[in-house]
């Protein structure tokens, strides 16, 4: 690799950093052929659960070189969205409902890929290359070519984490024909700890570096359609969006990058918002307050089966009658929750009946 190409790798690192990304690291689109296999080892357990996109394009997820031939280099960008404050605080206050720290501001896709396409329009300016920019919305591998790139390794959570970084940042890609220098992969450096397992409210890590994405929330919350395995939904406790468990465990985190961006800062309302009030949310309403928010698309439906499931493990009994009022609710999913949330909020009322009576 001559000289400019490492002067042109520094000067991208330099523009990349001046634009808010926290650290830059170089790999080829074929550093990473363990994908395949692991991919296709989760698929055929199961553990992709209603994630059928994650089969039908398995190829070009298994193998980025595929997904643009050309591709000669692929800049890995890490941008922090470290919170501020506890984010586990909230989950210890039941009237409230617990949204993932990435999920209480702006959507994130939004602001890196704009980002991300300042930087890559530098990168053709000062070489002539293509490039094609990528924000967990296409079949790539991120986080096992954010560790070819060595911004950090896999951890036993499944998810990157860096001694620099933390594990609180979203990744960005840029594919490109320009050939980079490559920069030396990450070496995974858990060691002996669990901390992030042993944090997981559904046992969801059958082991280490194994996610069946069937029995996480943040899957369960988001991802799954439908009535969740009422043996699970005890376990989901006022996690309505999301979960940060494992996360937050990482002893990691005490090196975490701090955020830079303002727009990740919780909206207002969405750091412990009330579940009376969520629970009252018709889609014009769950639309107008979310807007520009990721929580949107997951729909009106789904979000207010995940608040009735947390009104259900509240143990409040004020908050049984706004579930009343769904247990007729058009959305199957929606109605099956707010009976079952007033199912458990009977047996509160009846059992401390009983204590009362003693």
């Amino acid at each position: 690799m001559d000289g400019s190409a490492d002067s042109l790798k520094a000067a991208l690192r330099a523009q990349a950093i001046a634009e808010g990304f926290a650290a830059m690291g170089v790999c080829r689109p074929d550093a990473v052929p363990e994908v395949p296999r692991r991919l296709q080892e989760f698929v055929a357990l199961g553990y992709h659960g209603q994630m059928g996109w994650m089969a039908e394009r398995m190829e070009w997820r298994g193998d980025p070189a595929k997904l643009w031939p050309e591709a000669r280099s692929v800049v890995m960008l890490a941008e922090p969205y470290t919170p501020g404050e506890d984010p586990m605080a909230v989950v210890g206050r039941p009237d409230r409902g617990a949204i993932s720290v990435y999920a209480r501001g702006k959507d994130y896709h939004d602001i890196v890929k704009k980002r991300l396409k300042r930087v890559a329009r530098w990168l053709v300016g000062e070489s002539g290359a293509e490039v094609k920019v990528f924000v967990d919305t296409a079949p790539v591998p991120e986080k096992a070519l954010g560790q070819a790139a060595g911004l950090g390794w896999q951890g036993k959570h499944t998810n990157l984490l860096g001694r620099e970084l933390g594990n609180w940042f979203f990744l960005g890609c840029i594919f490109t024909t320009a050939i980079l220098p490559v920069d030396a992969p990450g070496q995974e450096r858990c060691g002996s700890c669990r901390a992030c397992l042993d944090a997981c409210p559904t046992d969801a890590f059958p082991a280490p570096f194994r996610l069946d994405a069937r029995r996480c929330i943040s899957y369960l919350t988001i991802e799954h359609r439908g009535p969740v395995d009422e043996a699970l939904r005890p376990a989901l406790g006022n996690r309505i969006y999301g979960c940060d468990d494992c996360l937050a465990a990482c002893p990691w985190n005490k090196f975490a990058a701090e955020a830079q961006e303002m727009r990740y800062a919780a909206l207002e309302g969405l750091e412990a918002p009330r579940l009376a009030d969520l629970v009252r949310l018709d889609d014009a309403g769950f639309r107008a307050m979310f807007s520009g928010s990721p929580i949107k698309r997951i729909g009106r439906g789904r979000f207010v089966r995940n608040v009735l499931y947390a009104i259900g493990n509240s143990g409040d009994p004020a908050l049984a009658e706004p579930a009343r009022g769904l247990v007729d609710d058009p959305d199957p999913a929606v109605a099956d929750a707010a009976r079952w949330a007033l199912g458990r909020l009977t047996q509160v009322s009846e059992q401390a009946g009983t204590r009362a009576g003693a």
